[in-house]
């Protein structure tokens, strides 16, 4: 028997060995990760998986947050990093990234990053920091390049504004890079986009002012084809949405009834409408303009969908600014614009989820009405102090010489856009020729009554709001208020944010929705507390812990000497 234990114990280590190779091959092939977050910060969610699941190739992310930069684009940059390796885990090693300065020369050429990330539409954040030899600007590209198959497209990890940095829309956009980066790829992994038309046959925008939407949101992730409704007999089931962009001539009720049936369908529409004819041009040239209605002929549409564009104005006093001319025609000081309101995200839809302020012009108040089955979703309303007036309204230059009158503007969240989703009711039930239907038989189509299935679709009061600024002949970024750019007023809002938002949630082929509905808590310190308590929590963790290191080995000397002193 003591043979048997000494033998044991002279292979002992032969055991040991053999044991963690075992773990560690274990450890190579089984990956199990446990999230004790109670936001789920650190679990991709199932579509992510399936799209990471998907990959045949490899796909090259680089991410421009290298450098000298405030703490929180440099947290961003850590996020980023983990959760790639998060997706590098389910891509089965497809996902190759790393962090580039923008400032760093590109192989091969003269030119630098940050000269391509512009060529590519990405903005940087100018932050300014105060050195000795004055102010100084301090670019920050907070962005990504996805290559993919000789595929490359940009993404934008910031989803805040461009001026004031907070600590609230930088862990927003932390809590979306997981759902931005897996858009990329799966929008760099189709084959073939989705269609979406365009109408043109009502007088819709088709020049410069539209160039940010058509290019750098439309072309750029979607295949687009101008629609003219009236020559075509029907609405084809090929494209996947309609969009209605601030007409100004009347539609007929052919016109209508194509647009009605397709939605039966299942198609959906986005509807950005002006229902008042108001344009700055006529109050440049007159310092008056009148605001009276279009006749677009759509109320009785809308209202059987479920909702009402009344024949108003909203006015708010959270509003963009706008050059009036003071104590003499050459000096100018900008002022509230209250016929500019700028619209607040509710945060109740996945729509305007981490979706900042939204700018309108000359925005018309939405009602919901009944129709049966059908849910409404408000995506945009006023601020807390705002109010609407009737028209038609004579709207002048003069109102904000002097300051508006606040007790007047008592309304709040008076909605401007509403997300309709149901089973639509047609229109037209009961009150369609057999003419008509043939027609519609003909071309495969028949008429419906009722949509086959659940539908969607998003109305918005304003057609502006998707619209660009034109200065000197060149297109400014749609939500920059062109009388404020080369000032300190100068701001872009959140407007291609909500749209694109607005797009893919109706289209939503990749299903998505659960990785942008993931919301990070923000736990801050409490400002006051860290001052008064600054130094005694220093000591605590500069001085306490090399303390009890010291005594921990007092105590262990002493041990030691107890036990072997003779």
């Amino acid at each position: 028997m003591k043979s048997l234990s000494a033998k044991n114990k002279k292979w002992w280590w032969i055991v040991v060995i053999a044991a963690i190779i075992a773990v560690n091959f274990f450890a190579s092939v089984i990956h199990k990760r446990i999230d004790l977050t109670n936001e789920k910060r650190f679990t991709i969610s199932p579509p992510v998986k399936k799209i990471l699941g998907n990959m045949d190739g490899v796909a090259e992310v680089t991410i421009f947050l290298k450098g000298d930069m405030p703490a929180g684009f440099k947290n961003l940059s850590t996020s980023a990093e983990e959760l790639l390796q998060e997706f590098k885990e389910y891509a089965n090693g497809r996902i190759n990234y790393k962090l580039i300065s923008p400032d760093e020369q590109m192989p091969g050429t003269t030119r630098t990053y940050a000269d391509t990330l512009s060529s590519l539409g990405i903005v940087p954040i100018n932050l300014k920091v105060q050195l000795k030899a004055g102010e100084q600007s301090q670019y920050v590209y907070p962005a990504a390049l996805v290559q993919y198959k000789n595929k490359i497209l940009p993404v934008n990890l910031y989803s805040g504004t461009q001026t004031v940095i907070t600590p609230p829309e930088l862990n927003s956009s932390e809590a979306l890079l997981e759902y931005k980066f897996a858009d990329a790829l799966y929008k760099l992994m189709e084959n073939k986009k989705p269609m979406i038309a365009y109408s043109v046959g009502n007088g819709e925008p088709t020049g410069d002012n539209v160039y940010d939407l058509v290019e750098n949101v439309l072309r750029k992730n979607y295949s687009l084809f101008t629609l003219n409704i009236a020559k075509e007999p029907v609405i084809p089931d090929t494209f996947k949405l309609l969009m209605i962009v601030k007409p100004t001539v009347s539609f007929t009720e052919d016109e209508k009834l194509k647009i009605d049936q397709y939605v039966m369908r299942g198609g959906k529409v986005i509807w950005f409408i002006d229902k008042l004819e108001a344009e700055m041009d006529s109050l440049q040239i007159k310092n008056q303009v009148i605001a009276y209605d279009r006749n677009l002929n759509l109320d009785d549409l809308l209202f059987k969908y479920g909702v009402r564009i009344n024949p108003d104005l909203i006015m708010d006093l959270q509003s963009d600014y706008l050059p009036f001319s003071v104590n003499g025609k050459d000096q100018f000081d900008f002022l509230h614009w209250n016929y500019f309101p700028l619209f607040e995200s509710k945060q109740n839809s996945l729509i305007n989820k981490n979706v900042g302020l939204v700018a309108g012009r000359f925005v018309n108040s939405i009602d919901t009405v009944g129709a049966a089955g059908i849910k409404k979703i408000i995506l945009l309303s006023s601020s807390a102090n705002s109010r609407t007036i009737e028209t038609p309204a004579l709207i002048s230059g003069e109102e904000n010489r002097n300051a508006p009158e606040d007790e007047a503007f008592k309304k709040r969240d008076i909605p401007a856009g509403v997300l309709l989703e149901g089973r639509f009711s047609s229109l037209y039930k009961n009150r369609v020729s057999q003419q008509e239907m043939d027609s519609l038989e003909k071309y495969g189509t028949p008429f419906l009554t009722q949509c086959i299935n659940n539908n969607k679709m998003i109305v918005v009061a304003d057609g502006d709001i998707v619209l660009n600024g034109v200065q000197q002949g060149s297109p400014l970024p749609m939500g920059v208020n062109s009388y404020t750019v080369g000032t300190q007023y100068e701001y872009q809002f959140a407007n291609k944010q909500f749209v694109e938002n607005c797009i893919e949630y109706l289209i939503n082929t990749a299903n998505l929705s659960e990785a942008r509905a993931k919301d990070y808590t923000l736990r801050l310190l409490d400002p006051k507390k860290v001052a008064e308590q600054k130094t005694n929590w220093q000591v605590i963790n500069l001085a306490l812990p090399v303390l009890v290191i010291v005594l921990i080995g007092i105590i262990y000397q002493w041990w030691r000497r107890k036990k072997y002193s003779v």
